[in-house]
């Protein structure tokens, strides 16, 4: 199962969803591989820390790879690293990342990733966080993916940006990858006692959008988890929202 997380507006928890469930699944027995296709790199220092600073081989090796035509090309399963977590691997991102996308454009790279992990059998899982953008990265990813999901944070900004998301989806399930759906939207940092975010959840619903039961809350223990560069069920297994995290995997894996 190859999954995606992914909105084109920032901020809506990207990283922390796609870190947390991959190291759940990992913390079950899963053989688990994250993939880190941003350039700001968050989901790779969530994982890592400061030890990402030190990382010789990053995912901006891979795609020089690609465009470097080499007669024998080093496989994908060259860059990945071990994190401190047991079953848990990562493909890093580095700030490269950015300046190769006109090239990877240009060239029309965007079936290299999914041919790349086509390859990969090492694996039960694979989680990859995207940048905040529709770009080559994203697109790559989408292409290569089983399913995607779809933070949402509750504010009307948010809820503009996700019908147009959602057609961009589906446009590449047109175009690119058939077998490509829409698993889900995640609710993130919910609050229950608030009027606006129980009215936009029921109005989505009420719309037909596929409103996944198992929200995500509103919690100052997630900065503390992101400084420490430990996912909650690391951090703290008995949290409220490593009780969330841990229902929303339950539901994704039914």
């Amino acid at each position: 199962m190859r999954r995606v997380v992914f909105n084109q507006k920032g901020g809506v928890g990207k990283s922390t969803i796609a870190c947390n469930l991959a190291a759940i699944a990992a913390a079950r027995g899963r053989r688990t591989l994250l993939i880190d296709l941003d350039a700001q790199a968050n989901a790779s220092r969530y994982l890592l820390g400061k030890a990402l600073d030190e990382q010789q081989k990053t995912l901006v090796h891979f795609f020089e790879n690609i465009l470097g035509y080499r007669l024998l090309p080093e496989a994908l399963s060259a860059y990945v690293i071990h994190t401190p977590f047991p079953g848990l691997d990562l493909l890093p991102a580095d700030p490269g990342l950015e300046e190769l996308q006109p090239k990877l454009e240009s060239r029309y790279k965007m079936y290299k990733l999914r041919e790349a992990l086509e390859k990969i059998a090492a694996y039960d899982e694979i989680w990859i966080d995207t940048p905040p953008a529709l770009n080559f990265y994203t697109r790559s990813a989408l292409i290569a993916a089983d399913s995607c999901l779809i933070p949402f944070d509750c504010d009307d900004f948010s809820r503009r940006a996700l019908y147009t998301l959602i057609a961009n989806v589906r446009e590449i399930q047109s175009d690119h990858n058939r077998s490509l759906r829409v698993e889900g939207i995640v609710v993130n940092q919910y609050q229950a006692r608030a009027n606006l975010p129980l009215r936009l959840v029921d109005e989505l619903r009420g719309e037909g959008l596929p409103i996944l039961d198992a929200f995500l809350s509103a919690s100052i223990k997630i900065r503390e988890s992101h400084h420490l560069a430990l996912p909650m069920i690391h951090l703290d297994p008995r949290h409220k929202l490593t009780g969330e995290f841990s229902a929303l995997y339950d539901l994704l894996s039914q």
